[in-house]
């Protein structure tokens, strides 16, 4: 069945019936202009306006990946059989070569070949290839470098309220990751919609982190594992320690209990040399240093109170804000505190009280950086205040070279891993020195201007080429150096190991001459204490007291008579004086009477 709808309309709402034809154009209104309205026109100015038919175009950056070329040798080895023959097969070998022998081809090539060898064996014969010719002409052509370094990549906190970047840690294979804490270390100021995460960037991708950090608690401090690059240790604002398997996701792993983990916030965290390479230590300013294995983390496993005292009171004890582990040294590790003291520790001391081996100060505020030099573990850097010390172990009175005093608190230092005389700094004004000390020391060889904001943190890669500088503004900013700061120089090891022995021999003296000078002090203050107590002693005896009282009287009696007979001499010799004038004055007149008598 069909189905019809009928939609029925009135014709007047159709409208004029339109009939179309075709004819040839005609007019059918011709108006005439108005003479009355031509007062009322307005001439309006003409403007021209561009107008472009494309497709709006806006430029952009893209970072490619480099492309990395290495210089490789090969070892010939005997091949290029065909198919059907098997190497090692010796009659089926024979059989092929002797066949190939017979060949024309063969013989035309070994002709052409035996040219080309004799050549090559004549000039081995002449030039030793392994020997080095031309040494010193090749270094003074060489032209100096002008040492520079250029920005490679800024990582951005991805966050609207952006933190400062408190830690660096690079990945140990090859550095092509670098894993960065975000914290605000202000008390009490800390926004209510601030993120928690720390991100893991891939340096080639600086638009987006490779993986996000969840802790429960802002981090710190990180840490990736030498041994394991899967894993990773932070330290929390509350105190927490965190551990994380990259493999297993963003969540921490385990986390350390609360009762048992550290009251403030945990400024540094290590990774030890063990066998199991589960095993870590941390320092925070609650005074405390705990060590942990990552496996069980419900308790750390040894604890460490840093108490100069000795005594192991936790409310004396120095706040740790660096820490510093040396592989070649399982045993020893040192702290920087608060209060500007370098505190030298044993682990494996028998009593808390000897793992305290000294101490030593220098700096007027708190050493927020501390590392060994790579190359020579004796000698450590410190950075404080407002200046960069290197120590020597055997000196604890003072360090042996120093900058001057900056304009600008130092936030973080590190040595450079390839050259032993080259360190980092950065600054509260957003600088980056990198310091060269055999060139000189009173100013730093380079200087540049990273960011227009405070720089928290500074970790340089393996290779020494790559440097990462963590700002108060959430940006990580990563730098290439020059080969000139990033190549070992010739004779560098040996001309900085004499600069090193050279002071430290000043300091001793210097040191010797100080204690000798002490000592003389103290022997003369010593001496001036038994004349006043003699002094004393003598006082106490009432005979002596009034034996010297009656001395004392009678030389003030004697001086008094004395002053006054002097006052009576003086006028009779006056009056003296007086009558003989006049007496004079009387024999000259009656001689003048005679005369004029006469």
């Amino acid at each position: 069945m069909e189905i019809s709808h009928v939609y029925s309309k009135p014709r007047r709402e159709f409208g004029r019936q339109c009939l179309f034809s075709d004819r040839p154009e005609e007019v059918m209104v011709d108006i005439h202009p108005v003479p009355s309205l031509a007062s009322q026109f307005i001439l309006k100015t003409p403007k021209d306006q561009a107008l472009q038919a494309c497709r709006d175009m806006s430029e952009h950056q893209v970072n490619t990946e480099r492309f990395e070329s290495s210089s490789c040798g090969l070892n010939h080895v005997e091949g290029g059989w065909p198919k059907d023959i098997n190497p090692k097969d010796l009659e089926q070998t024979i059989r092929f070569r002797k066949k190939v022998e017979k060949e024309e081809n063969y013989i035309n090539s070994l002709q052409y070949l035996g040219i080309v060898m004799e050549h090559c064996i004549r000039q081995n014969n002449t030039i030793d290839i392994y020997k080095q010719y031309l040494e010193e002409d090749e270094e003074l052509e060489e032209s100096p470098e002008l040492l520079n370094a250029k920005t490679i990549n800024v990582l951005r906190d991805p966050n609207e309220v952006k933190r400062t970047i408190t830690g660096l840690s690079w990945h140990p294979d090859g550095g092509r990751k670098l894993a960065a804490a975000y914290c605000s270390l202000q008390f009490q100021k800390t926004p209510k919609d601030m993120s928690l995460d720390s991100y893991i960037w891939d340096i080639e991708n600086p638009n987006c982190p490779e993986m996000t950090l969840k802790p429960e608690s802002p981090l710190v401090c990180l840490d990736y594992n030498p041994k394991d690059p899967h894993t990773l240790v932070g330290g929390s604002y509350n105190g927490q320690i965190a551990y994380w398997d990259t493999r297993k996701g963003s969540q921490p792993v385990e986390y350390s209990s609360m009762e048992h983990s550290h009251r403030d916030p945990v400024y540094k965290i290590i990774w030890l040399q063990s066998k199991t390479g589960t095993d870590a230590f941390s320092a925070s300013t609650d005074g405390q240093v705990l060590w942990w294995d990552v496996r069980k983390l419900s308790e750390p496993t040894e604890r460490l109170v840093l108490d100069p005292g000795r005594e192991g009171n936790l409310d004396k004890a120095l706040g740790a804000i660096s820490l510093e582990f040396e592989p070649t040294m399982p045993t020893k590790f040192m702290v920087g505190t608060e209060q500007g003291l370098v505190v030298s520790c044993n682990r494996k001391a028998k009593t808390p009280a000897e793992k305290i081996v000294c101490t030593y100060d220098g700096h007027h505020g708190p050493i927020y950086a501390l590392q060994r030099n790579p190359f020579f573990p004796k000698n450590f850097l410190t950075v404080g205040d407002w200046t960069a010390r290197i120590w020597s172990e055997d000196i604890k009175e003072s360090s042996i070279m120093w900058t001057k005093y900056q304009r600008s608190y130092l936030m973080d230092a590190c040595w450079s891993p390839v050259r032993p005389s080259v360190f980092f700094t950065v600054k509260t004004e957003g600088v980056l020195d990198i310091w060269d000390i055999l060139f000189k020391q009173s100013d730093p060889t380079l200087s540049i201007k990273v960011s227009d904001k405070a720089l928290y943190s500074l970790r340089v890669q393996e290779n020494g080429r790559l440097v990462a500088c963590g700002s108060h503004s959430g940006e990580a900013t990563l730098l290439e150096i020059c080969s000139g700061l990033s190549t070992l120089q010739k004779n560098e090891k040996s001309l900085v190991a004499a600069m090193f022995e050279r002071e430290t021999k000043r300091e001793k003296i210097l040191e010797a001459r100080q204690r000798e000078i002490r000592l003389k002090e103290r022997s003369r203050s010593e001496q001036s204490r038994e004349d006043e107590a003699g002094r004393e002693d003598g006082e106490d005896n009432p005979d002596q007291l009034i034996a010297r009282a009656e001395s004392d009287f009678y030389t003030l009696v004697e001086a008094e008579m004395r002053r006054r007979e002097r006052r009576e001499e003086t006028p009779q010799e006056n009056d003296d004086c007086d009558e003989r004038e006049v007496k004079n004055g009387v024999e000259n007149g009656e001689t003048g009477n005679t005369d004029s008598s006469r």
